[in-house]
């Protein structure tokens, strides 16, 4: 069978990062259209220059390319607000949608989570590139506790990797980003935090994870994060622990106690993550758009095995 067509809605870094990786790298998907606002975008250009059908007049004027009609899935890799109007109009087309912006419309999928649990979704949401990096070693540490009553994370990216989009949407990312944490990620209070780092030259993407755990041993968890790691690296090579996984026990008189929330006894679990990209589209510290696009591109692989009966 021949590839699933797809069309990628937006130009700028995530998007760009995402159709060169689909083009370089992906033996199920086809690159049929990427449609932008800006005729002069960079990611246009590439696009062009890589024989892509291309339009700078969004999604109408995609409709109006002779190659909208073939086309199966539609990414969104816009913002939040401008996902609820592609959403509608690709929903009335019958085309799934994986969308990776924080709009949160479909249901949250991290593929080494709950990958096989939304594929029939018409619209199938990505969370953020700090969920993807973060919400596995959440769940890594939820699978072997009997409670995990909170988890927080803070992502760190380089500021040359945030483009307009993701700037725009920093509010959205911490709200879709701590639900995901919770509804994923199994916690039962989720924050998450994100740091724009100015600094020159640009630092790779770095996270840290606080996972308060109840009734787990420590060498439960090590064991879980290890293999929770393994296995996101084999769609992002470049993801890695920082340092080993640190543990601080709360019991007795000494409690750990969460505003608003209520004072535990439990282990606080701490995991640092480094996240080096492909190097796409932006050099190798982009480690953002890396996991978001790759997350992005397996679910629609899965998709389209799944859906399509496409086979490698």
């Amino acid at each position: 069978m021949d590839k699933v067509k797809v069309a990628i809605i937006g130009s700028g870094n995530i998007g760009t990062d995402l159709m060169i990786k689909i083009d370089e790298s992906s033996s199920i998907l086809e690159v049929a259209c990427v449609i932008g606002i800006d005729a002069n975008s960079e990611g246009l250009a590439i696009a062009r220059e890589r024989g892509f059908p291309t339009t700078h007049e969004g999604i109408e004027g995609a409709q109006k390319l002779s190659e909208w009609k073939n086309i199966k899935l539609v990414f969104d890799a816009t913002s939040a607000y401008a996902h609820a109007k592609h959403a509608m109009v690709c929903a009335s087309e019958g085309k799934q949608m994986i969308d990776l912006t924080p709009a949160a419309l479909g249901p949250f999928c991290v593929p080494v989570v709950n990958m096989d649990a939304h594929l029939d979704a018409e619209n199938v949401n990505m969370v953020t590139c700090g969920g993807q990096a973060t919400i596995p070693m959440v769940a890594a540490v939820s699978r072997v506790s009997k409670l995990t009553p909170y988890a927080e994370i803070v992502a760190s990216v380089s500021s040359r990797s945030a483009g307009p989009g993701t700037r725009a949407n920093i509010d959205e990312f911490t709200r879709a980003t701590a639900r995901g944490i919770e509804v994923v990620g199994g916690a039962q209070k989720g924050k998450a935090i994100i740091i724009l780092n100015p600094a020159e030259p640009p630092m790779i993407m770095r996270d840290t994870v606080y996972v308060l755990s109840i009734g787990a041993s420590e060498e439960d968890i090590k064991s879980s994060v290890a293999k929770m790691v393994k296995d996101v690296q084999a769609y992002v090579p470049g993801y890695r622990l920082k340092q080993e996984v640190q543990f601080e026990k709360y019991t007795g008189n000494n409690k750990l106690h969460i505003p608003g929330l209520g004072t535990y006894e439990g282990t606080k679990v701490t995991i640092f993550l480094e996240v080096e990209g492909a190097g796409h589209y932006l050099p190798k510290y982009a480690g953002n758009l890396d996991i978001m696009t790759s997350a992005g591109m397996g679910t629609a692989e899965a998709i389209a095995r799944k859906k399509f009966g496409v086979k490698i």
